[in-house]
């Protein structure tokens, strides 16, 4: 039977992972605009690979219960790499809040329900995430555990709570790592795997935006302070999605992978640590 990797979101970081796992496979690109998807096919299918396409909006249940279907009819799902997303500058909290938190919670559990043994994901997060304060214990296991229809109605999610789409962006992230790993004990009974990378500033159009917009500077301080003192590249992170949906990482699942430089690392512990000032 044909070996389905889905690429929700196929912008440079879905490409770079698709070019590394998905050789031998059909590779099903899905995206809001189907022109982005289909750019992304002519890149993959001009290099050899096996591509398809699909509009998806993940923010709507029908839409990714007809991708999961468009799938699952082309073979057997054993890929997922869910890198779909709006940041800080291209969106209100609302929004940002209704793709990345709910919409990454759907995308798993209906993928979830279909994915392949020894199927292995990884869900695209951000180092955003690490950047946020620690929250209770009470409020992780509400991100990880609350059904998906429900969970845009936490108390600390409502519009009065997060008024601000950097707060937003951050709670969507945290609450990415939490989903995962939550997911990972239901995707592990069908003896397959779900992780998420945390990536700092990597080079990519959705960077730029935010390079350019109203947080611009901020973000060319963080790449400077960093102790890698550059930004990424979408390379570095398929290396990394690899070893992930791979089997030298067969004994990794529920983790965070944060790679972004060194970034938080200075945030938290640099010296001065910008958290603390």
């Amino acid at each position: 039977m044909t070996e389905v990797i889905v690429v929700i979101g196929p912008g440079q970081i879905g490409q770079a992972i698709a070019r590394r796992v998905g050789v031998g496979k059909h590779v099903q690109l899905a995206d809001l605009r189907e022109d982005n998807a289909v750019a992304a096919a002519e890149v993959l299918s001009n290099a050899g690979y096996d591509v398809s396409v699909a509009t998806v909006d993940v923010s709507s249940r029908e839409a990714v219960h007809a991708l999961v279907e468009k799938a699952t009819g082309l073979g057997a799902v054993t890929g997922l790499i869910h890198t779909a997303g709006v940041s800080p500058s291209q969106a209100p909290p609302a929004t940002i809040l209704k793709v990345d938190l709910y919409g990454t919670a759907l995308v798993l559990e209906e993928f979830g329900d279909v994915i392949a043994s020894g199927g292995a994901g990884v869900v695209i997060a951000s180092q955003s995430g690490h950047r946020l304060p620690p929250l209770t214990v009470e409020q992780n296991k509400a991100l990880a555990t609350t059904p998906v229809e429900e969970l845009l109605g936490l108390d600390f999610l409502r519009p009065e709570q997060v008024t601000d789409s950097l707060l937003a962006y951050q709670l969507a992230k945290r609450g990415n790592s939490l989903r995962v790993m939550a997911e990972a004990v239901r995707w592990g009974k069908r003896r397959a795997r779900i992780n998420t990378i945390s990536p700092g500033i990597i080079i990519t159009p959705l960077a730029k935006d935010e390079l350019t917009g109203p947080r611009g500077e901020g973000y060319r301080r963080m790449i400077e302070a960093s102790v890698a003192g550059r930004a990424g590249t979408p390379d570095e992170v398929g290396n990394v999605a690899a070893l992930l949906m791979g089997p030298d990482g067969g004994f990794i699942t529920g983790s965070d992978i944060l790679m972004d430089g060194g970034v938080t690392a200075t945030y938290w512990y640099g010296d001065p640590a910008p958290a603390q000032k």
